[in-house]
């Protein structure tokens, strides 16, 4: 995501220095230099910031009176505003506030420091953004409400009940709003209670995954606790004033993307931890641990356990190095991840690798086989001619074994493969008879 920054500083040293340090520490961004108070006026009239930085000192203003003008711009009054001073003397905490300083940095840390505070600042003060889904009956009070999220650059998507509201989760992919905003009095027979109890209860939304904030004209106190009850994360009492409007949609929204954020962190967790990093199919902790499941799985039934081996594959390192070697073995990777993406590929060990193919009839997978045989000798990764061998076994032919004596069994139509030459495919049948595959097609 472009995020754009500005820089108001009196010396052009510090400007340069600072745009460089961001520059380098986030990545896209873009930065806009001033050297006063009135330069910088004049720029945020032109358009919209994420981010200001301004010194103590200006020549033509101070930076405090320059924070108080920026605050006064309707557009600009929520846009974080960090002052950077060489101490953070008494007046700066004692007025920072009021003149809406958001925070600040102290100038005598250096640049660098400058620029791992800002980077962690971002990440604590994300910009506003996000999809809401708004629920109003009122279309006079809808009109004014949109027209105020619209302005802080949400995009808003309004239906008049809360009928509609479920209807709009359900049809679409599930976390594509970023917050409900809704009336608790609602027209129909569903009131914005029910909608929340219905989204908390029914369709498992935490208050982190879709935050919701309650519109009320009713301040007595059980109603405000049964807003929370019902799984509200904030309210706000009507009629409706922007900034307390917006200075609770941002904090819900923030909550939402730290949500998506710690989510996306623990999925690539379990991606790195179940996914092997040359070649980019599973590992084999992935196997043994999910393995068994998949392979109980009804509806995964009948099974083929494929065991593929590179051939020669100690002769590519030896004649041409491990790093052409690495990249057989990722061009290998790509190969199961293509043609298998219904499938469970991964690496064995090595240059050995399983493939558990799933509902599979026998014609169809012996067609995959050979199909895959096919085209690891037409791959040609760094222009080294690549065979390999493949092993085979089928659950339905074998119904008394587990998921380890099935991949056994596969990995013994494997060493007939090499045995017989390489460049094969080998199946252990129903008798645990080891045959070619040409044998087995013209059975």
């Amino acid at each position: 995501m472009t995020r754009s920054v500005l820089i108001v500083d009196g010396s052009a040293v510090s400007r340069e220095l600072f745009s460089r340090v961001l520059g380098e520490e986030l990545e896209g961004v873009q930065v806009v230099a001033c050297g006063n108070g009135t330069q910088a006026l004049e720029r945020l009239a032109q358009g919209h910031f994420d981010l200001i930085t301004t010194s103590l000192m200006l020549p033509d203003m101070d930076g405090l009176s320059l924070c108080r003008r920026i605050r006064a711009q309707a557009q600009h009054a929520f846009t974080p505003i960090i002052v950077i001073s060489g101490d953070a003397d008494k007046r700066l905490q004692h007025e920072g506030f009021a003149a809406g300083v958001t925070d600040y940095f102290d100038k005598s840390q250096g640049a660098q420091a400058f620029g791992a505070f800002i980077r962690e600042f971002l990440q604590r003060h994300t910009s506003l953004r996000g999809t809401v889904l708004y629920v109003e009956d009122s279309q006079t009070a809808a009109a004014v409400t949109t027209k105020i999220l619209e302005k802080h650059r949400l995009t808003v998507h309004h239906v008049l009940s809360a009928e509609e509201a479920l209807a709009e989760l359900k049809a679409r992919r599930r976390g594509e709003f970023d917050l409900v905003i809704t009336d608790l009095s609602l027209k129909g027979k569903m009131s914005g209670g029910d909608l929340l109890h219905s989204l908390r209860a029914h369709l498992r939304y935490s208050q982190e995954e879709l935050p919701v904030l309650v519109t009320t004209g009713d301040e007595a106190v059980q109603t405000q606790l049964d807003v929370f009850h019902a799984g509200a994360n904030d309210f706000v009492s009507k009629p409706l004033v922007e900034e307390v409007l917006m200075a609770r949609v941002r904090l819900l929204l923030t909550i939402k993307h730290q949500f998506d954020t710690l989510r996306e962190q623990a999925q690539a967790m379990r991606r790195l931890a179940t996914t092997d990093n040359l070649t980019g199919v599973y590992n084999r902790h992935y196997l043994t641990g999910e393995g068994a499941r998949f392979a109980a799985e009804r509806g995964n039934q009948p099974l083929w356990a494929l065991i593929v081996d590179i051939d020669h594959f100690k002769s590519i390192n030896d004649n041409y190095g491990h790093l052409v070697g690495d990249m057989v073995l990722k061009a290998m990777g790509a190969l199961l991840r293509d043609r298998f993406a219904e499938a469970l590929p991964v690496r064995f060990g090595g240059e050995e690798f399983a493939v558990l193919l799933p509902h599979c009839e026998r014609a169809e997978a012996l067609a995959q086989a050979e199909g895959l045989r096919q085209a690891v000798e037409n791959l040609h990764p760094a222009g080294v001619k690549v065979t390999a061998s493949v092993g085979m076994a089928c659950s339905a032919q074998h119904p008394d074994c587990d998921l380890n004596a099935l991949i056994g069994l596969a990995d013994k139509a494997l060493y007939a493969a090499k045995s017989a030459g390489r460049n094969r495919v080998f199946i252990n049948d129903a008798r645990c008879e080891i045959l070619p595959l040409a044998q087995v097609a013209s059975a």
